[in-house]
């Protein structure tokens, strides 16, 4: 009786085993010392510092046998397409008011170096032009001189004509306003051809360049030109003829004369 509960300690885990050891022959499981396999579940754990998405394995096809004759039934199932992994929204750029300021200062200086720039051509272009206004002055003032082998000389020539315009003005000082404004002028192109003929006729070429420019004028010109020459040529004419028959007067006049004499000694 002394050694019963002796007994009883000692067959407590002898029981225990055997009640385990029945339970794992009726009801045979495998046990994993680790985690289970992936093959034996259908969904992958996410680790914690993963950011791809949660993927599901689906069960391969079972594949068909080399001796099987009749083709592969279509899948009824619409293949969806593969799903692409969602990335996190970044967090939208807000300017801050000293970048808005930037932008407008930056416009400002463009708008500044644009007006300065046009300002700068428009000022060359101004010069140039004046330049350019210059030189055809000059060049045209130097055009109108006569050459250095010629022996006309422009100081007492330009007097000359001065003083004969003067004094068609004193002659026509007390007729109509007509003769006043006309005849100084005529009288002064006339010194003018007669005393600086080069200087004339180069002064003629240029005022006809500047006339060609205006078709109606030129004509006018030619047209006022050719008639005065006609004028001109019919004046000598005639004055040929007065001389002539003058001239013929004055021999008749003389021959009577001397005629006359003699019938008197």
């Amino acid at each position: 009786m002394a050694f019963r509960p002796l007994l009883r300690q000692r067959a407590l885990p002898v029981l225990t085993t055997a009640v385990g050891a029945s339970v794992l022959i009726t009801f045979p499981r495998e046990l994993h010392a680790e985690g289970p396999h992936s093959e034996d579940i259908h969904f992958n754990r996410k680790p914690i510092y993963d950011d791809a998405p949660v993927s599901i394995e689906k069960p391969a096809p079972p594949a068909a046998s080399a001796t099987s004759s009749t083709p592969a039934a279509p899948s009824l199932i619409p293949s969806l397409p593969p799903s692409t992994p969602s990335t996190p929204a970044e967090p939208t750029y807000r300017p801050t008011p000293t970048d808005r300021l930037a932008v407008q200062i930056g416009q400002a200086r463009l708008a500044l170096y644009n007006r300065a720039i046009r300002a700068e051509d428009a000022v060359n272009s101004a010069l140039t032009e004046t330049l350019r206004l210059e030189h055809s002055f000059t060049s045209t003032i130097r055009s109108l001189a006569p050459p250095k082998e010629s022996n006309e000389k422009l100081l007492p020539g330009a007097l000359y004509v001065l003083v004969s315009a003067m004094a068609g003005s004193i002659v026509t000082r007390n007729r109509n306003i007509l003769l006043r404004a006309t005849v100084p002028v005529a009288v002064g192109i006339g010194a003018a051809y007669a005393v600086l003929p080069l200087t004339m006729k180069n002064v003629g070429d240029l005022a006809w360049t500047y006339e060609e420019r205006f078709p109606v004028v030129a004509d006018t010109h030619l047209r006022t030109k050719a008639r005065m020459t006609e004028i001109w040529e019919t004046g000598k004419a005639h004055t040929a003829m007065t001389v002539g028959m003058v001239q013929d007067k004055v021999g008749e006049t003389r021959s009577r004369m001397e005629d006359w004499v003699k019938k008197g000694k």
